[in-house]
């Protein structure tokens, strides 16, 4: 604070009882904050012995100062003048009780009086201090700010002036950044203006009702994020003039929120790895999986049928029924004279064991064993006795399921839940409502993919089986395809204003349009699937349902262009080239020419899959350019090319292209799998890590979006797996006449490692023969 020596060489003497008190003689004139000296002397020394020197306002006959007994009585002071005002102690001595008042405030404008009391005689002078209003000052917090993501934080801004609340024209906080600022709050013409904030302080950000009146403008921010850290700006304007302040918002640690996303990442990949290891290392053949039937399998404590079926003919009095351990003979149960006879059976199948009464009679003798037991696993034999003489035997075999199988199921299901779980809690707290959602959406339907491009599929049994290879990427894509849109129509709401009445209606017709087309095909597969149901109607229904789903790639971009206001030049192109593209993908006429011509099934599916992926590119490429890099669009651009892919794959896979299908080949690899499983796993925990480190550590991120990995991950997935479906065979031959050559050149190298052994003794003991004698000798 600068210190302003305020000396006038002309004095009025103020003569009062004797003696004469010199003050200045003019009005003090001092901004805001600075230091003023209140002149006050006397011509002659006076004895320090009984003087009293007495400042006060006379207006409130607050005490400013007082000097008595020789020293200066700070403690009678009024607390607002306390370490303010100071006499020149080593001047009093020569009659100088001038006073300093430092930090100048508005509120000290006013008259000062001066009173000196001597001896015998007293006198007095007045002082007018008047504070000059071309400065404005705000303060805030000269140190900066830490807080832990998630906490309450208060950034300090106060304005010290002499106007009044009603003459600041605008208070704004605003965060400054290396290209931009950004609005967190503003305060405008005695309003507060929470519809001003930039979106992402919306309803985060407030002041101190209360403290405004008291020139208090600081800002509360709720609920930290790492982006929040950086440099914040309170500038004042009233009156004209203009003033600011800065505070720094830094060191912000990690929050529970963000442990556990780092814990549960950290876990996705553990487990993703060491499943992948003990798959490998339990396997019965050092592959990836075991080499195992699974006929008659049975999960621990559940409950397994033991079919019998007998001709109806044979069932007549004096019929038995015998099951037995093939094993060890143990009776596990019999069905005598009408009835089971439960007290003869074996105890370890008592109340576990049964058969199913009511159908004994249509020839069912099957058995029901419950709570299956790991000891239960073996052959049984069934043996069906009419008076004495054995008319029916069958045998049954339970196998446990195989260890390495539910191994394979953990790692389907348990890094994925985690990855889940982990983009659920970063959503909450840093990730953006579009980008939390497609991922979320993405890793709890990941695993119906994965399921289906296991080399376990067949594995599964009776209903699971057919499920699986027909339905499991249908419903992901299906589920996906009405969350995706769901998250995107939510967006496009808030958009929907700014756009024409012909764009916007546009586009709500397009989200109509898509959600039909996907509303069609889950009705279908409910209806066959669940509801049992068939006909002509349900027939109809059938090709309304593929009609529809044929058009959905042409209607998503379509809608991506409209939605994100790209339907300028480039767009208008797109709109009209895309839905010709492909249309020509899904037209059946060129394939069946392409057959006329003699190409075989392989050419024709390689031809439509680098077209489908060069057209894919072509829009992708095109969408980025048209949106100039805007971080949203191509997030959703991303979201949409991965179900762009998932739809090749079930037109590739659907049996009723007979002559294009790949369900009668489709070849599943280990490598694939494990890529889908372990590899984009690994991937995208390690990108979500990377990112929340970063955004703690330097408030930015290195990705402005995560779904610039997730989805080009997966789709780097599904096209593997569309290729090796496609070129199973020819990859398959290629792999074994690489092990083929590599297997004889080893054979051919040891060949002559072994001749060259067998080689040289024979040519030392020929060496040694033509030796003379002399070296013999020395030998």
């Amino acid at each position: 604070m600068e210190l302003l020596m305020i000396l006038l060489v002309t004095v009025i003497p103020v003569i009062s009882d004797g003696l004469s008190v010199r003050g200045p003689s003019a009005p003090l004139v001092a901004p805001l904050g600075s230091s003023v000296v209140l002149l006050c002397s006397v011509d002659e020394p006076l004895p320090v012995e009984g003087l009293e020197v007495e400042w006060r306002r006379p207006d409130s006959e607050t005490l400013v100062h007082l000097y008595q007994d020789g020293a200066s009585q700070t403690e009678v002071q009024q607390q607002d003048y306390q370490d303010r005002a100071h006499f020149f102690t080593e001047e009093i001595q020569h009659g100088n009780f001038s006073l300093r008042l430092d930090d100048l405030r508005a509120e000290d404008e006013g008259q000062y009086t001066c009173t000196v009391h001597g001896q015998q005689d007293s006198g007095e002078t007045v002082v007018q201090i008047n504070i000059d209003v071309e400065r404005l000052l705000v303060s805030g917090s000269s140190r900066s700010i830490s807080a832990s993501v998630g906490e309450d934080v208060t950034l300090n801004c106060s304005v010290d002036s002499h106007i009044t609340l009603q003459d600041i024209e605008q208070v704004s906080w605003k965060k400054t950044d290396e290209d931009e600022e950004i609005q967190v709050l503003l305060y405008q013409d005695n309003e507060i203006l929470p519809e001003a904030s930039d979106q992402r302080y919306s309803d985060r950000v407030e002041f101190f009702r209360d403290e405004i009146p008291k020139f208090n403008f600081s800002l509360r921010l709720k609920s930290v994020r790492t982006e929040d850290k950086g440099v914040y700006m309170c500038e004042v304007l009233a009156g004209g003039l203009s003033a600011n302040t800065t505070v720094e918002l830094e060191r912000l640690g990690f929050s529970v929120s963000h442990i556990m996303v780092l814990i549960l990442c950290v876990s996705a990949s553990g487990s993703a790895l060491l499943l992948c290891c003990l798959i490998y290392c339990r396997s019965l053949h050092k592959g990836f999986f075991g080499q195992q039937t699974y006929n008659h399998q049975f999960n621990l404590g559940s409950s397994v049928v033991l079919p019998c079926h007998v001709d109806e003919c044979l069932l007549k009095k004096n019929l038995k029924v015998e099951w037995r351990r093939a094993d060890s003979e143990t009776l596990v149960h019999l069905y005598e004279d009408g009835e089971s006879r439960a007290k003869k059976q074996h105890k370890d199948y008592q109340h576990r064991a049964h058969f199913i009464t009511d159908e004994i009679k249509d020839g069912n003798v099957s058995l029901r064993l419950d709570k299956v037991r790991a000891e239960d696993a073996g052959k049984y034999t069934c043996k069906v006795y009419r008076e004495q003489d054995c008319v029916h035997s069958a045998d049954a075999e339970l196998e446990m399921l195989d260890p390495v199988f539910r191994l394979h199921m953990s790692l389907v299901f348990c890094p994925n839940v985690l990855m889940l779980l982990a983009f659920v809690l970063w959503g909450v707290s840093e990730g953006s409502v579009s980008e939390t959602v497609c991922c979320c959406a993405l890793y709890f339907l990941r695993p119906l993919l994965l399921l289906w491009a296991a080399p376990y599929i067949y594995h599964f049994t009776g209903k699971i089986n057919s499920l699986i290879l027909k339905y499991s990427y249908v419903v992901e894509y299906l589920a996906l395809s009405v969350v995706v849109y769901s998250a995107l129509f939510t967006s496009a709401w808030q958009k929907l204003l700014n756009y024409d009445v012909f764009e916007r209606a546009m586009i709500i017709v397009l989200f109509v349009i898509v959600f039909v087309c996907c509303l069609c095909k889950i009705i279908y597969i409910l209806v066959t699937e669940v509801g049992k149901k068939s006909g002509r109607i349900v027939k109809i229904f059938d090709l309304v349902a593929d009609m529809t789903f044929q058009i959905l790639p042409t209607l998503q971009f379509i809608l991506l262009f409209y939605t994100f206001g790209a339907a300028g030049e480039a767009g208008l192109i797109m709109i009209v080239v895309l839905p010709v593209l492909l249309m020509m993908m899904t037209n059946d006429r060129w394939l069946y020419k392409c057959f006329r011509l003699g190409l075989s099934e392989s050419v024709v599916r390689t031809v439509m899959l680098i077209f489908i992926l060069v057209t894919n590119v072509l829009m992708i490429g095109l969408y980025i350019f048209t949106l100039e890099n805007q971080t949203d669009p191509i997030g959703w651009g991303c979201v949409m090319v991965f179900l762009q892919i998932l739809w090749t794959v079930m037109y590739f896979t659907d049996a009723a292209y007979s002559y294009l299908s790949l369900s009668r080949d489709f070849q599943r690899y280990v490598s694939v799998y494990v890529f889908g499983s372990v590899a984009v796993v690994l991937l995208n925990s390690a990108a979500l890590i990377t990112e929340l480190i970063l955004k703690t550590v330097n408030g930015d991120r290195m990705m402005a979006d995560l779904r610039f990995i997730v989805f080009p991950s997966e789709c780097l997935f599904a096209v593997s797996l569309l290729i090796s479906g496609f070129s199973g065979s020819k990859i398959a031959g290629c792999l074994k006449s690489c092990q083929t050559k590599v297997r004889s050149i080893r054979v051919r190298r040891s060949s002559q490692q072994n001749q060259s052994t067998e080689m040289n003794p024979l040519n030392a003991g020929d060496q040694e023969r033509i030796q003379p004698d002399s070296v013999l000798a020395q030998t």
